[in-house]
Order: structure tokens, then C-alpha cells, then sequence
């Protein structure tokens, strides 16, 4: 599957200067990784954000995000985000600031 590159550049921007920041290919997409952990990425033209289990809920009240859901069964703790939720930089960078706190709060994998 391919992902919206105007996207992920947008997200390389924001993180050029972060050497903790990688990229994996992932989900059929490309995602952002801090220790290890996947934070947030593109697939196909969606953001996905990890946005852990205590803000799920709320987060899938946003009109332009849904549950992660690849194999009939949802991915707590992570969403889809419409390009209504990221069109501004304002938008987006609140979406990857979300997704870089939770992981950042877990520990490093040893095998990051």
C-alpha cells in the first residue's frame, strides 16, 4: 500500500533535528518510532497516532478519527485521523505531540 509522502515529509520536518526519531516501514505504511515504540505514521492517507489506552475513548469521539482496526479487531490505543484532523501544521503537530508523549513515557526497547 502506498502512503502520502507530502505527509510523512511533513512529519520528517518536524523530527529532523530528534535522533531518537527512525522510520520502519509498517502497517502497510510508514511509521515513526522513539525507543522502539511506534508513535505515529501514514497509511495511505490517514495518520494513524498511538494515543494509549486512557485517551482512546476520547480521542474516537473526534468526528475525523475511527478506531485502528486491520484485522477485524481494534487496536487500543492507537487511531486513524481523516485529513480533516491535520490539515494545519497546528493540527498535526498536536496529533504527533500525542503520540510522542505516550511513547515516551513507556520504556526503551532493548532491541530499539
Amino acid at each position: 500500500m502506498a502512503y502520502d509522502e507530502g505527509l510523512a515529509e511533513r512529519i520528517r520536518t518536524r523530527f529532523s533535528d530528534d535522533p531518537s526519531c527512525f522510520e520502519r516501514k509498517m502497517f502497510g505504511g510508514l511509521a515513526f518510532m522513539f525507543g522502539g515504540h511506534m508513535a505515529f505514521g501514514v497509511v495511505g492517507h490517514e495518520l494513524m497516532v498511538r494515543v494509549g489506552p486512557e485517551r482512546y475513548e476520547q480521542m474516537l469521539q473526534l468526528s475525523y478519527a475511527r478506531e485502528m482496526n486491520f484485522t477485524g479487531r481494534p487496536m487500543k490505543g492507537m487511531v486513524f485521523v481523516a485529513t480533516d484532523g491535520f490539515e494545519s501544521d497546528e493540527k498535526l503537530a498536536a496529533w504527533l505531540e500525542l503520540g510522542t508523549n505516550y511513547v515516551r513515557s513507556l520504556p526503551p526497547k532493548t532491541d530499539a
